[in-house]
């Protein structure tokens, strides 16, 4: 399976971010899935990528060619596609997931896992979403999709489908429940 992880090219503030990062990669090695992600060797970015490759996975990544030149792209990649921008590179990594994860990050992250979720909504994405959650971390964002059911602009059964997980030991069991949402009708 294609694991697509957004994550930040930075490592935050918190040491716990870091820790759930390697155990995401080892977690992804592990079960033999590869992972694509942004392409960078640094941040959380790298550490993901370092992790799996170490451990005997595959990671590709999928980089414009504007930060290419800039010299962030990981050198040691199982393979690392150049495209012309980042609208590119947000479809590719959509393309080639089938198991979409947010680790910590900042405004790219977060725009990246909601496209996806929005795309389940209208029967674009049958894939699961998640958001790793450590410490917190995506509480307010959990609390804003709350805010929509109860608003009526997400149904109940679109809510529960999106995955916030408090550490990467329930991934398995998560996935293991997941079903597509419904299409939306209108």
């Amino acid at each position: 399976m294609n694991v697509t992880v957004y994550c930040g090219a930075n490592i935050g503030t918190n040491k716990n971010f870091t820790q759930a990062t390697i155990q995401l990669g080892s977690w992804i090695a592990k079960h033999n899935h590869t992972l694509v992600y942004g392409g960078g060797i640094i941040g959380l970015m790298g550490i993901l990528a370092d992790t799996v490759l170490e451990q005997g996975g595959n990671a590709i990544g999928i980089m414009p060619d504007f930060l290419q030149k800039r010299e962030l792209s990981h050198a040691n990649l199982t393979e690392l596609k150049i495209v012309e921008s980042m609208a590119e590179r947000k479809q590719l990594m959509a393309d080639m997931g089938q198991l979409f994860i947010a680790l910590p990050g900042g405004p790219g992250t977060l725009e990246e896992i909601t496209d996806l979720i929005s795309w389940s909504r209208i029967g674009k994405n049958p894939y699961p979403c998640c958001f790793v959650n450590i410490d917190g971390y995506y509480e307010p964002i959990k609390q804003q999709y709350h805010d929509m059911m109860t608003n009526g602009f997400l149904t109940a059964e679109d809510f529960e489908k999106i995955i916030f997980l408090d550490s990467i030991d329930s991934l398995s069991s998560q996935l293991a429940k997941h079903t597509p949402p419904e299409v939306r009708q209108y």
